[in-house]
């Protein structure tokens, strides 16, 4: 299940067969960091690395997993190994380390640390919707996002994606919500939200907890405040935070929700991936075109 969710629309129809996707992600498919390498970045199978797929299909989506390992050299570490190698230097021939010279220690200096550094690896997880011309990204982050659909670029030679550019701006339609006390069919207001001043983007205020038909929320809007986030309940299925880039964050769905989708006895992974996909698939679909709708996204191409 995602915990976060990001929506891109494709412009263009995806030119290939599942089978044919998959010929073309193996040919990035993730590779360890080589000894000399700070980062790595490829694709990986989204079920796991017991399996050799790259690709999932099931319900017009395709389920997709990009894999990032870097190494770890804090950067004061370095800056400390170089500040001694400088001295040594400095000490033994008895002249000061001008800058460019000591920007080529620092170079050495990665060299050796690089091979003994150790490893972090993370994955970005995604699915294209190819019903309904969306791809979909687990990142809390526009830069992870962009991460994953730069390599998918990088993949295919060509991959035409925009986020959403809504119509009505989602801070002014938020506070309209909250001020007036009630959402659209289908959504609820949750207890949480992130109220900014447009006139002064420091002045933010944070509120967990509470509830937002309270004369203290009622007076930060008054006072000129606009939501800049929201925590929202979908048909009871599924709870979110919307943010003012309609990106989706602290995805939670609802236990029986997810009880409903297997039998617990149930220990096959693929199964239990194919069920837990397609609750997110569904759920995610009708979400995203009840925000069509609201925020006026259809019309983007």
């Amino acid at each position: 299940m995602f915990k976060n969710a990001r929506f891109y629309r494709l412009k263009d129809p995806l030119d290939m067969d599942g089978e044919g996707l998959e010929r073309r992600l193996v040919e990035r498919s993730f590779r360890p960091c080589g000894p000399l390498q700070t980062a790595s970045l490829g694709w990986y199978p989204p079920l796991g690395g017991q399996t050799r797929a790259l690709t999932h299909a099931g319900n017009g989506c395709v389920a997709l997993c990009a894999r990032r390992q870097e190494r770890l050299l804090p950067s004061a570490v370095i800056a400390e190994a170089v500040d001694e190698r400088v001295a040594e230097i400095e000490a033994r021939e008895v002249r000061d380390v001008g800058r460019r010279e000591r920007g080529q220690v620092r170079e050495e200096v990665l060299l050796d640390m690089l091979p003994r550094a150790f490893t972090r690896s993370r994955q970005i997880r995604a699915y294209l919707d190819l019903v309904r011309g969306w791809m979909v990204v687990d990142a809390a982050g526009e830069k992870g996002a962009e991460e994953l659909v730069d390599l998918l670029r990088e993949t295919l030679g060509s991959f035409p994606v925009q986020p959403p550019r809504p119509a009505h701006a989602p801070a002014t339609v938020m506070t309209a919500w909250v001020a007036a006390g009630r959402t659209p069919d289908g959504l609820e207001l949750g207890d949480a939200c992130e109220l900014r001043d447009p006139r002064d983007e420091r002045a933010l205020v944070r509120c967990s907890g509470q509830d937002l038909g309270s004369e203290e929320i009622a007076t930060h809007l008054r006072a000129g405040k606009e939501v800049v986030k929201l925590a929202v309940r979908w048909r009871e299925h599924l709870e979110f935070l919307l943010d003012e880039d309609l990106s989706l964050k602290r995805l939670r769905f609802a236990g029986a929700l997810l009880d409903e989708a297997l039998e617990p006895d149930v220990e096959d992974e693929a199964a239990r991936f194919d069920a837990d996909f397609a609750i997110l698939v569904l759920q995610l679909r009708e979400l995203i075109e009840r925000l069509e709708e609201l925020f006026a996204m259809a019309g983007d191409a």
